[in-house]
């Protein structure tokens, strides 16, 4: 019986903290909003999430902010005359009903502008997305290792994308 409650227990802290970097908004779905850790000086840093819309209607995320940054920018990069651009989305990124939209490296993506400091491996940013439709919602970006190219990945010394 002990050991039942016990596993019980274990289960549902697993659960609450598997869920703790989700957000809903409306019909709206956020899931383990990140970022990169950067280099002291850098001036800009990328954010990635992954965005479901479970609602009728479509929404669009218009804006964003976030602590560390003087401001946020909604960005893409696409292929263009067979070079990889990187450019501002105009009039913000639609969210279609049904659809889950993917923030990550080499599509989508947050541009938090003007770093106010270094982002630090382990550290949460807190944040503020704006939807057309669905308002604004709080969020939490968690600070991965320099080169992650997905939310919790870490580092190994063997990679060359680590700095020391």
């Amino acid at each position: 019986m002990k050991f039942a409650f016990f596993l019980a227990a274990v289960l549902a802290f697993a659960a609450s903290t598997a869920s703790a970097n989700n957000y809903k908004v409306g019909s709206l779905e956020i899931e383990n909003p990140w970022t990169r850790a950067t280099p002291k000086g850098a001036p800009v840093a990328s954010g990635y999430l992954k965005i479901t819309n479970k609602g009728t209607a479509a929404d669009r995320l218009i804006s964003g902010t976030v602590t560390a940054a003087d401001h946020v920018e909604i960005h893409e990069m696409a292929m263009m005359s067979g070079m990889m651009k990187m450019r501002p989305v105009a009039g913000g990124l639609e969210i279609k009903p049904g659809e889950t939209v993917e923030l990550k490296p080499g599509s989508y993506h947050l541009m938090f502008m003007r770093l106010k400091h270094p982002l630090e491996k382990g550290q949460r940013v807190k944040g503020t997305l704006t939807f057309e439709k669905a308002g604004p919602v709080d969020v939490e970006f968690v600070v991965n290792a320099i080169g992650a190219k997905a939310p919790g990945e870490h580092m190994t010394h063997d990679s060359p994308m680590e700095m020391h």
